[in-house]
């Protein structure tokens, strides 16, 4: 449903600009109460747009408010005010309560888990090969039709293979179908609930559930307030950026809107991409391709980092050390400026916890996503195609805004080894989605992929597929390759790791 303006697409915007123009107006005496009437706004009367109740759609849309706030859901045991735990949301920093996605109970519903069942489509035919397939004795005929005993079901799916009209539909819950690492699980009332210690925030489930019941926390409003306050905000801009707010929309279009919004700045994160580039070529090329380390694991794809470290910690240290590109570009603004104070705006979910690590400084101050970027330029009524003839000089090579695509990690490294290690022989592998990200760790794990530098993106598409993201991956694919293939400076030069940021 990525790209797609879905009901539910759109009940996620309107979420978000009415916390934006909260966050823009409201004075601290009226805050509580314009935040507590927009579920009324948003369902006026008592005629419900997207539930059977209108009293289940407003108390739906109060912890969707929640959320967009970066705070936690209300307690299902507990009598809770909509708003309460504002006084800590309603800050000019980071503000961030634990985890980052979250199922709304009472939005969810109790989807199948994994079901095998005969439809309306079956025949009754006399071959009834579903019968005789199925090797537990689950599958019957009841008065000429095939009827499926749950209980002796295992699930196998040969009865759905067999059946020559396609009568048996398999259902699958769509957020744990989409969930590559299995985090997906069920409370006792039958509803999804995510495994923290599992889940590694790639948002791929909120993006799969097609009752909106799945949100990640939003740093929109902590960063309005940070703009109202005169801070210094710089925005840095993933790849994936091109495209996302119309085919035709320029960075320069883009930085101008930023502008009007009270931005002071705009960065490309591809320049830290470039630099990314430069070290991990020299890395594989000095240890990797001289058998000192067995192979090396990209670093920028945060959920691929943390279910290297989740679930395979004993080869975590083949992740490359090398900083990731919004990281990397964050210091470099702030060595520039020190006062500057960064948001990161990119397709990704699991960024927003990568920015808050402990373990390494990451200077980002924010983070948010296209999706709530688009919010903002709806809600102030900023139109970029009116920001015609502005422009915005190249910051990054051509390689570096190749990152976005699945394949542009590793294809830009293996480009770069060509180039300034010409006597070295690549061997580059690549998973595209977490599913196959994990794959390719138990290979790795085990020896099979020595020698290689691997690619692990954990949306499917690379990071134009991010949960974040507002068009179709493929419609964004192609947007990045045309920008990339334009760019002037084809790729970063070789002891660009060497150089001091300035």
């Amino acid at each position: 449903m990525r790209g797609s303006n879905t009901e539910i697409a759109v009940l996620r915007r309107e979420i978000f600009k009415e916390v934006v123009r909260v966050a823009y107006d409201s004075e601290d005496t009226t805050m509580r109460r314009d935040l507590e009437e927009i579920p009324y706004k948003l369902s006026p009367d008592d005629n419900p747009k997207y539930r059977e109740s209108i009293y289940r759609e407003r108390a739906i849309a109060s912890e969707r408010i929640r959320l967009a706030m970066g705070m936690s859901l209300r307690p299902n045991d507990k009598p809770v005010y909509a708003t309460s735990g504002l006084s800590k949301s309603n800050i000019s920093d980071k503000y961030y309560e634990p985890p980052l996605m979250q199922v709304i109970p009472s939005a969810c519903e109790a989807c199948e888990e994994n079901i095998y069942k005969v439809s309306d489509q079956c025949r009754g035919c006399i071959a009834h090969p579903c019968v005789s397939v199925c090797p537990v004795g689950a599958v019957s005929m009841v008065n000429g039709r095939s009827v499926i005993d749950q209980e002796k079901c295992i699930k196998c799916g040969k009865c759905k293979k067999e059946c020559p009209y396609d009568a048996i539909v398999h259902r699958e819950r769509p957020c744990a179908k989409s969930c590559g690492v299995r985090a997906i699980k069920s409370d006792k009332l039958g509803r999804a609930k995510i495994d923290n210690e599992i889940c590694v925030a790639c948002g791929q489930c909120m993006v799969a559930c097609p009752f909106g019941a799945i949100a990640d926390k939003s740093q929109l409003f902590q960063l309005i307030r940070a703009i109202r306050a005169g801070d210094y905000i710089v925005a840095a801009v993933a790849p994936a950026i091109v495209g996302q707010f119309g085919a035709d929309v320029s960075l320069g279009q883009i930085r101008a809107g930023l502008l009007e919004l009270g931005f002071k700045e705009m960065h490309e994160v591809a320049v830290g991409a470039d630099v990314g580039v430069s070290t991990e070529a020299r890395h594989y090329a000095k240890e990797v391709a001289t058998g000192n380390v067995p192979f090396l694991l990209t670093s920028c794809c945060p959920s691929w980092a943390m279910l290297a470290e989740k679930q395979f910690p004993d080869i975590i240290d083949k992740v490359s050390n090398t900083l990731t590109p919004m990281v990397s570009t964050a210091r470099s603004i702030k060595q520039k400026n020190p006062n500057a104070r960064v948001v990161f705006i990119g397709p990704c979910a699991s960024k927003k916890l990568e920015a808050g690590k402990e373990s390494i400084r990451s200077d980002v101050d924010f983070v948010i996503t296209f999706e709530e970027l688009a919010a903002m330029f709806d809600e102030r009524g900023v139109d970029l195609k009116a920001f015609e003839g502005e422009t915005f000089a190249a910051e990054a090579t051509a390689l570096g805004r190749g990152y976005a695509c699945a394949g542009g990690v590793s294809g830009a490294i293996k480009k770069c080894i060509e180039e300034y290690y010409p006597d070295v022989e690549v061997r580059m592998e690549r998973a595209d989605g977490l599913d196959e990200c994990r794959k390719m760790l138990i290979l790795a794990k085990a020896g099979k992929k020595n020698g290689c530098l691997i690619e692990g993106m954990g949306c499917a598409g690379g990071c134009v597929a991010g949960a974040g993201t507002c068009i179709p991956v493929n419609q964004a694919t192609r947007t990045v390759e045309k920008v990339a293939q334009e760019t002037p400076k084809k790729m970063p030069d070789k002891d660009l790791f060497k150089i001091e940021l300035p």
